[in-house]
């Protein structure tokens, strides 16, 4: 089969060349022979050097997604098993797969598909136009894949409904790619359970890229008193009542979330100890330190407050003053957990605005630990994109 060819501007293949995953309009010098957008085409340097293959998507400024660097490559339905293989291999290898995000985008080089795996369903998230047209055969194989380890898949529902695909010009997309089946889905994790929302809760409906960090403030918060901020179906707040806290607080603008938390505090047997309030964080700490309250452990786990680099500044300004806040409710000796899911928010950008908290709230920090996103979600070097959550544990400590 003849594909059609991108060929390259001289000099404009270096971020490919160095590992990079897309290529954008304005690298492009022109394209040779017929396509449709999300076709897959040959991709070539000025030179005519053969740089591999991708998607095709002239409506996008992401205009070829890359699927493989071998000139040989044949994209076919053994190509994508193949990749699905090597993913699910590679979450065995590195994490609890009970729930887990089987297929990251790039970084599993199924460019613009995620899938999450939350017991016996699967959550599908297709974001770019030519992974879209492979999006079943991708499915199908990932089913089969499973079955070989004895896992069957009850059912798959999508949750394409992400404003991004308008860039690709692509209508959002929601609902069951199987037989229909109870969406409210029950899964363990760290010890602890959960009814996860796949139809309308947030992104896919549970956010497992924190599942190693929830397990992190475990020993933190045995008999202590914990305040965990944009706690959205109470992940973290959870984890610190099965560890052992005395008493949680957790607080969410969303009441859908603070129900769905509650809910989840009784699936665990917890209501007695782990609490929720619905309520603007920005709002309720200030009425939190007027009152005099402190607390052993503050976790700090918000949105993010920016998806552009034209909103970096106001981005900071905000994780400034929710840092500053936190910071001044945890008690001397006591411990702040602090995130940022940003991409945008650089690393050395994200220790800078933490710094400078903690010189507003007048607080001397000693790191604990660093971490990132879990290893499902891996990060990808040299890639466009897939690096984007920083996670803190600090002790906050007084002038000694």
């Amino acid at each position: 089969m003849n594909l059609a060819t991108v060929i390259l501007k001289k000099g404009e293949g270096r971020t490919i060349k160095a590992g990079g995953a897309w290529i954008y309009d304005n690298e492009i010098d022109k394209i040779d022979g017929a396509f449709e957008n999300g076709d897959v085409v040959a991709v070539q340097d000025f030179d005519g050097f053969a740089m591999g293959f991708g998607f095709i998507n002239t409506k996008s400024k992401i205009t070829v997604r890359m699927l493989s660097r071998k000139k040989d490559a044949v994209i076919d339905e053994a190509f994508f098993k193949e990749r699905v293989r090597d993913a699910w291999k590679y979450r065995k290898d590195v994490i609890d797969t009970s729930s887990c995000r089987v297929i990251f985008g790039e970084a599993d080089f199924l460019p613009g598909i995620v899938i999450d795996k939350f017991s016996d369903v699967l959550v599908v998230e297709s974001l770019a136009l030519g992974i879209d047209r492979w999006k079943m055969t991708i499915i199908e194989a990932l089913k089969e894949v499973l079955a070989e380890d004895g896992i069957t898949i009850r059912g798959v529902y999508e949750r394409s409904d992400a404003k991004v695909r308008e860039k690709e010009g692509m209508e959002p997309a929601k609902g069951f790619l199987s037989d229909p089946f109870d969406t409210n889905v029950e899964i363990i994790e760290n010890g602890v359970h959960y009814y996860v929302d796949v139809k309308d809760g947030q992104k896919t409906g549970f956010f497992l890229d924190q599942k190693n960090n929830r397990a992190r403030i475990h020993k933190i918060c045995k008999g202590k008193r914990v305040l965990d901020c944009f706690t959205h179906t109470g992940s973290f707040a959870l984890n610190a009542g099965v560890a052992g806290a005395v008493s949680v607080i957790g607080v969410d603008a969303s009441q859908i979330a603070v129900d769905q938390a509650a809910e989840n505090a009784k699936l665990n047997h917890l209501e007695d100890r782990v609490v929720f309030e619905c309520a603007d964080v920005f709002e309720f700490l200030p009425g939190l330190e007027a009152k005099g309250e402190k607390f052993d452990v503050v976790i700090l786990d918000p949105p993010a407050f920016t998806k552009s680099r034209n909103s970096i500044k106001q981005a900071v300004k905000g994780y400034r003053e929710i840092n500053i806040r936190g910071l001044k409710l945890v008690e001397n000796g006591g411990y702040l957990c602090t995130c940022s899911c940003s991409h945008f928010m650089d690393p050395e950008l994200f220790a800078k605005t933490i710094h400078e908290a903690a010189r507003g709230a007048h607080k001397r920090l000693r790191q604990v630990e660093f971490a990132t996103q879990g290893p499902d979600h891996p990060i990808l070097w040299d890639a466009d994109s897939g690096y984007y959550l920083k996670f803190y544990v600090f002790q906050v400590v007084e002038e000694k």
